[in-house]
């Protein structure tokens, strides 16, 4: 049997590490062939949002064995802050994951215990999957703990006020503000530039950035990352998968909508 040692050293961990911010999209699609062009397209990360897409176990397999082919990390996105829906993501191997909706130090400590095997956590443990390099990975048991990669969302103006507090957290490794549902819990929703929103945005910036930690964020078009990596944001994704596909497919509709009027001998209605 042949070690595979470097499924117990977290991609992500090591691309934060390195200069520059790592950039990334939302895979919305559920379609595997999607998730691998975006690796091969160049994003240095792609999260699979396991929250609002309708992916089984074996969707996300798929999507993780898909971008595993590309230069790309793989960040799941979990639908809860649940023990099994933590330990399921694991063993399939998505060593990087995002949990939404934390809003307390407490269910901060819980969504790391939820990712750690004893005694930093109730993990339950198997010896043979996919996170294991199916029982080839020396020493997994024991080094697992380590490679665990745990994003803290933040989504309310709740999790904002305590941010200094979970980030005190053992096993906080980093933090991810969701603009949308934050603007959508200050009364704003859909309007991730309202002149409020934008105050939390910076302020949590600066915050993470006295605090020594890495703080994510996305947005929907490069013009509005761009604001948000001027504020210092350590990671950032731009807009999805299907964001992207519907935005192009609308251009190009809009572009050639003007001829379809006409008839083949340029007629126009």
């Amino acid at each position: 049997m042949t070690a595979n040692n470097d499924l117990l050293v977290n991609p992500f961990r090591q691309r934060l590490a390195r200069p520059g911010v790592p950039l990334g999209t939302w895979l919305m699609s559920g379609a595997t062939s999607t998730a691998e062009a975006m690796g091969r397209a160049g994003f240095d990360w792609l999260l699979v949002d396991l929250e609002h897409v309708p992916m089984d176990q074996k969707d996300t397999l798929h999507t993780l064995q898909a971008i595993a082919g590309t230069s790309a990390c793989a960040i799941a996105r979990l639908p809860a802050n649940d023990a099994v829906c933590v330990k399921r993501a694991l063993d399939l191997g998505a060593g990087t994951l995002m949990f939404p909706f934390i809003d307390t130090p407490e269910q901060a400590a819980q969504a790391v215990a939820n990712a750690k095997y004893p005694p930093q956590g109730t993990r339950g443990f198997a010896a043979v999957h996919r996170a294991s390099g199916y029982g080839t990975a020396t020493g997994y048991g024991a080094r697992a703990n380590d490679s665990v990669f745990t994003i803290i969302q933040l989504e309310t103006p709740r999790a904002v006020s305590n941010l200094e507090a979970m980030a005190a957290v053992p096993g906080v490794d980093a933090f991810f503000l969701g603009p949308g549902d934050l603007s959508a819990n200050m009364g704003h929703i859909g309007n991730i530039t309202h002149p409020d929103v934008l105050a939390v945005i910076e302020d949590v910036a600066k915050r993470c950035q006295a605090l020594g930690k890495p703080c994510g964020i996305v947005g929907p078009t490069p013009e509005i990352v761009r604001q948000f990596l001027a504020l210092g944001y350590r990671f950032v994704a731009v807009a999805s998968d299907m964001g992207m596909m519907m935005r192009q497919a609308t251009a190009f509709i809009q572009a050639i909508q003007p001829d379809l009027a006409r008839t083949f001998d340029g007629t126009v209605y």
